[in-house]
């Protein structure tokens, strides 16, 4: 807990300048790179840095580059007051902030190329441009910040694998660390988008958890993993989820997985619940 606010950086200028300040006096410095509106699973990423290092940089940007063009960027939830006074509150010392032009200047013309784990056919399937534009940000962030290490949610584990094999591909030094979920005492994972569920939604939400459980169950009980993925996939349906995937893929490469034998496991889940689209996952 800190009353002191934590400073706020809008350019790289400054940005690193901190950064070698902190590296001359032998500080061990995370980054915890998010897009703002700041839940409790947000700042448990915080708290794992804070855990490991001795300064901790959170980065604050709606990053353009990741929205497909039928997804509503100007609508993305933006607290930037709110954040700040959360993360000073957890401790945090700066706030990394840029505007677009700062990461994007006139003329840009790079992006990460991708495949591996963002071509699994999960996320990619639904949103094919959305791992280049997160890749190529984390990327100048890395770079822009030169942590020792940047913290990332499993939450969105498709996501994690990307940036794993990409900081290996690219030798980006950076160690990229994965803290766990977040729920509520439900079982909900926490997201900015559970804001727009409905009240009688919320109470429906949780079952999305439950089903990865009751998988993981199945198939540590010896059912087939397309078995216990089919009666998943159909328990939410009746639920009246629409579900985009159910799977069962390896918790490192998420290539598919013919029997629990190829493990280790990760189960993911992707569903709309009304207009809002849920994500979860669960190691089986």
């Amino acid at each position: 807990m800190s009353d002191v606010p934590a400073a706020i950086a809008r350019d790289v200028a400054i940005l690193r300048s901190t950064v070698t300040a902190w590296r001359a006096a032998g500080a061990r410095i995370a980054l915890v790179p998010t897009m703002g509106a700041l839940h409790e699973g947000h700042l448990s990423l915080v708290a794992t840095a804070k855990a490991r290092a001795d300064r901790v940089i959170l980065s604050i940007f709606v990053n353009p580059a990741q929205f497909a063009p039928s997804e509503d960027f100007g609508a993305y939830p933006r607290s930037f007051a709110q954040d700040v006074a959360a993360f000073t509150a957890a401790g945090g010392d700066l706030v990394f902030a840029p505007e677009i032009a700062e990461v994007y200047p006139a003329g840009f013309a790079t992006k990460v190329s991708l495949a591996g784990p963002a071509t699994a056919g999960l996320e990619d399937k639904f949103r094919p441009d959305h791992f280049a534009g997160v890749a190529t940000v984390v990327a100048k962030l890395l770079i822009m910040a030169k942590p020792d290490f940047a913290v990332f949610g499993e939450k969105y584990y498709q996501q994690l694998a990307v940036i794993r094999q990409m900081a290996r591909d690219l030798n980006l030094e950076p160690e990229i660390v994965g803290a766990p979920t977040v729920r509520a005492e439900d079982g909900l994972a926490l997201s900015s988008r559970n804001v727009y569920l409905t009240p009688q939604e919320r109470g429906t939400a949780p079952l999305l958890h439950a089903a990865l459980e009751q998988c993981r169950q199945a198939i540590a009980s010896g059912v087939a993993v397309d078995a216990a993925v089919a009666k998943a996939q159909a328990t939410l349906a009746a639920a009246g989820f629409a579900v985009d995937y159910v799977a069962a893929r390896h918790a490192e490469t998420l290539a598919p997985l013919v029997s629990a034998a190829d493990g280790p496991i990760r189960l993911l889940v992707a569903a709309r619940l009304g207009t809002t689209r849920l994500i979860d996952n669960i190691a089986a």
